[in-house]
């Protein structure tokens, strides 16, 4: 029997085999009775020398405000709204709850509030959230120096929300301005910002994805930038910065169920910001484009229907009345899958872009109906903030609850002088008196209304709303084409 191999001798055999100047180390360490493995160089990104550079441009807020009353105060009084962990998950903005450190109370009696924000000229203008800053009385922009300026508010923009701050300053560091419109998922990208009041704290992650649409309806306008970037509650209104320490973004939202974060965050592009910036410094306001149309994303079910091979673009599903779009011939049913040359790919996409053209310009509007695609030529309108705010249709009285027809709709003819005011030629619609049925009520409809079609008939007369209803039965869906003194769209409800 062959003498075994020495087991040591087997170790360093290995060992040389995988790395022989690791060897040579461990002989080396061994005869000083110690053992030192060296240890492989990881190129992982280093963000040293950009955050020294960018750092002095990013300033700590602190908004102070007497009480004001209104929504926000109403939910931080004792017991008058639920706690971040009762709340349904959602876009937050990044307002601290009473009583944590460095954050505000939002108390009837008024309080402070803290957030971030970031120079973009040397004579003193800052960039921040409205939201940090609104309703308050006094606002200090603390710098990195821990020099304190007192800050004018300059104005903000509620929709995009941006506001423009202004200090008395020569010379200040200024953060350079990026190009968001080709960020793409992947790209690292971190920011600098004051959470939970720890100022200048530096976080980074990668573009999780790009023109995602907020949950909140008021802000349609901002197709945000997603990141995986650790963003907490004194982050509002930071740089989002590239490698080359460019902003391309401001920090705004996260996504949440506790108010914390959970690895989505959201900022405002850049270019967004800077068109507001450039109205602010002008007018102290800033104004959009609007259609004047209400859209949705285009069903999959519904692509043979509408002529399409993929479910692409923004199907129209109303068309205010005397509105741009409605001057320019878009009508309900059409489908919209460019603008100014630019593709549509889903609904989220067609707000910023109007919205992005100030009131009075002209654009090309591609629409496909039925079947075939047409170019129509709009001149926007200025967006009417205080239609925002109309009545819901679901706030109209309710009518007895008791059934007509498989409808709960009773409707009758229409004069001429209706039809004339309406804007209507003969043989075109019929009149809703009454609505009886509990589903038609809650979509909307309303004594007033007009029905133009029911499915996929035109209707005239009530001889006709009633073929066009017959057969109807409890589960079937119904699909309305209604005019109104606002708008012409469509409702749909399920029969039951």
């Amino acid at each position: 029997m062959k003498n075994p191999i020495p087991r040591a001798l087997v170790l360093a055999a290995a060992l040389a085999a995988v790395s022989p100047g690791l060897l040579a180390q461990t002989r080396d360490s061994a005869t000083a009775g110690e053992t030192t493995l060296e240890a492989p160089v990881v190129n992982l990104p280093d963000f040293t020398r950009l955050v020294e550079a960018v750092g002095p441009a990013v300033v700590n807020i602190e908004a102070t405000s007497g009480g004001r009353g209104g929504e926000d105060d109403e939910l931080a009084r004792e017991g008058a709204g639920p706690t971040p962990e009762q709340m349904p998950e959602f876009f937050r903005r990044f307002f601290g709850q009473p009583g944590m450190p460095g954050m505000p109370d939002r108390s009837p009696r008024g309080g402070i509030s803290q957030g971030s924000g970031f120079i973009i000229s040397s004579d003193g203008y800052v960039l921040t959230n409205h939201h940090v800053v609104d309703g308050a009385d006094r606002i200090i922009v603390r710098l990195s120096d821990r020099n304190e300026l007192v800050a004018e508010l300059v104005g903000s923009d509620p929709l995009s929300d941006v506001a423009l701050l202004k200090v008395e300053g020569r010379g200040l560091p200024v953060l350079r301005t990026g190009d968001s419109r080709n960020l793409k998922a992947g790209q690292w990208v971190l920011a600098i910002g004051s959470p939970f009041g720890f100022e200048h704290s530096v976080t980074a992650g990668i573009v999780s994805g790009v023109g995602r649409r907020s949950l909140d309806p008021s802000q349609q306008y901002v197709p945000f930038i997603q990141t995986d970037v650790a963003i907490n509650r004194g982050n509002s209104g930071g740089p989002l910065l590239n490698t080359r320490g460019e902003v391309v973004g401001i920090n705004s939202q996260i996504f949440s169920n506790s108010g914390g974060y959970m690895g989505v965050s959201f900022a405002i592009p850049i270019e967004v910001a800077m068109n507001a910036v450039r109205q602010l410094r002008e007018t102290g306001k800033v104004t959009r484009g609007q259609l004047g149309v209400r859209i949705q994303d285009v069903d999959r079910e519904r692509l043979k229907e509408l002529g399409l091979d993929r479910p692409t673009g923004a199907f129209v599903d109303s068309v205010e009345n005397g509105s741009a779009a409605d001057k320019a011939g878009i009508r309900p049913g059409d489908v919209i899958t460019r603008f100014n040359g630019r593709e549509v790919p889903r609904s989220a996409s067609l707000p910023p872009m109007v919205g992005a053209l100030p009131p009075g310009s002209r654009a090309t509007v591609t629409v496909v109906r039925d079947g075939k695609a047409r170019d129509l030529v709009v001149t926007l309108s200025a967006l009417d903030l205080a239609a925002a705010g109309a009545a819901d249709p679901a706030d109209r009285p309710a009518a007895p609850d008791a059934a007509a027809n498989p409808l709960g709709l009773e409707v009758e003819a229409l004069d001429a002088a209706a039809r004339s005011a309406m804007g209507l030629g003969a043989g075109e619609g019929v009149l809703l008196s009454r609505v009886t049925g509990l589903a038609a009520r809650q979509a909307g409809l309303a004594p007033g209304d007009v029905i133009l079609r029911l499915g996929q008939q035109d209707v005239g007369s009530v001889a006709e709303f009633e073929a066009a209803a017959k057969g109807l039965k409890t589960g079937d869906e119904v699909r309305l084409l209604v005019r109104n003194a606002r708008s012409t769209g469509f409702v749909s409800f399920v029969l039951r």
